[in-house]
This record gives C-alpha cells, structure tokens and sequence, in this order.
C-alpha cells in the first residue's frame, strides 16, 4: 500500500532541491557569464579602450554562447551559440568546465525528478530515497565545484580576450566583469550542498514515531509540520 507522507521538512529539501537543478541549469545555457567592455557594433580596442564614435553597449559571453550587437542589426543584441561543436568551445578549460558542470546538472536534475515521488516511496532497493539523493547531492556539488574553479582559467584564451581586452589572463577578468549567470552558478552549488544536508532531516522527518503511529492506524495520507 502507497503511503503519502508530507512534512514540512521533506517538502522544503523537495523544493529546494528542484530550485537548486533549475538555477544550474539555467545559469549553465546562459550568455551572462562574463560582461565585456563597452563598445559600437563598429568598435574598434585600441591601447586606450575601445575608441568609435555611436551607442555603446556590453556584450555578453557564456562558456558556449554569447550576445554581441552587429552593424547592420536594427531589432538590438543578437544572442547564440559561437560554438556549433563541442572543441569550438574557446578553451580546454571551459570545454573541462562544460563537462563537469553538465554531470553535476544531470544528477541534480535526476534528483529533482525523483523528489517529486518521495510522498510515496520512501525506500529503494532497501535503501532511503533521502540518503541516496543527499549522496548524489553531494557527488553533484563536487563536479560544480570543480567546474566553477577551472571557468576562470579559461579567461586567457582569444575569444575572452575579444571581450574583456588583452589584459584579460587566466583568473584576471581584464575590462570584463562578471555576469548574473555565475553568480547564479555559485549559489546553486552553494545551494546544493545545503539540499544534501538537509536530506537527512527529511529522512528523519519522514521516519519519526509520529509517521509509524499514523501508519498503524491505518492512514494513507500522513501530513505532518
């Protein structure tokens, strides 16, 4: 017999946890990882900046994508893919940094979808559904950690530099400055971290004296605070 057991606990990881896949994900597809210099569609980076005359605007660079503006464009910034295959990706760092972050994402996603289906079962293969996924979790935190510390030393490769001026260097950013989609990044991984704690109080909450009473008593629907 399915017994459907909320509480207050396992709906708040459930939350979070799908909270944590979506804002990876999310930040991961981005082009706003790094914020280039102001410059035209026309602009040309000479020894004192970028140097022509017209509207200036920031273009944008993601570990796959990017959004520049072009010249003859007159509906605004134009944003996609500048690598249609994976070694186009600017620099062997970022193509590390797009591995690690894609398995991270996948198990946080596959933790999501199984979330989900905790009010029901609680146990697979004998084993908690809450350890398990707090294990993954924690697998997953540790590829975005790994991903989001190789990201910067991609920063000396020729396409940063397109953006961010020949200053820019492995973990020197140059004349660009980071974007929303990092940070994102950062806090999803914080973020996860906190999910694969917490499971365990959703693992407790779950299998408390109060659940094991009301499913003696015959209910099939367990609500708890």
């Amino acid at each position: 017999m399915c017994h459907v057991i909320v509480t207050c606990r396992s709906m708040l990881w459930t939350l979070l946890s799908i909270v944590a896949a979506f804002g990876e994900l999310i930040a991961f597809m981005s082009t706003d990882w790094l914020v280039g210099f102001p410059r035209t569609p026309d602009a040309v980076f000479g020894p004192h900046g970028a140097t022509t005359a017209g509207e200036a605007y920031r273009p944008t660079l993601g570990i796959y994508g990017r959004c520049i503006k072009l010249p003859h464009l007159q509906r605004g910034v134009l944003c996609g893919p500048y690598a249609v295959h994976f070694g186009e990706i600017a620099s062997g760092f970022w193509q590390a940094t797009s591995i690690f972050l894609a398995a991270g994402i996948l198990l946080l996603c596959a933790v999501a979808f199984i979330s989900v289906f905790t009010m029901c079962f609680q146990s697979i293969m004998k084993k908690s559904i809450f350890n398990v996924c707090g294990l993954l979790q924690g697998i997953a935190g540790l590829f975005l950690i790994l991903g989001l510390m190789l990201y910067p030393a991609g920063w000396g490769s020729d396409k940063v530099q397109l953006y961010c001026g020949p200053d820019a260097a492995p973990y020197r950013a140059g004349l660009c400055s980071m974007g929303w989609a990092f940070y994102t990044a950062m806090g999803g991984t914080v973020l996860t971290f906190i999910c694969a704690v917490f499971s365990a109080q959703a693992e407790i909450a779950t299998s408390s004296d109060k659940v094991q009473e009301e499913i003696e008593e015959g209910k099939s629907l367990i609500c708890l605070l």
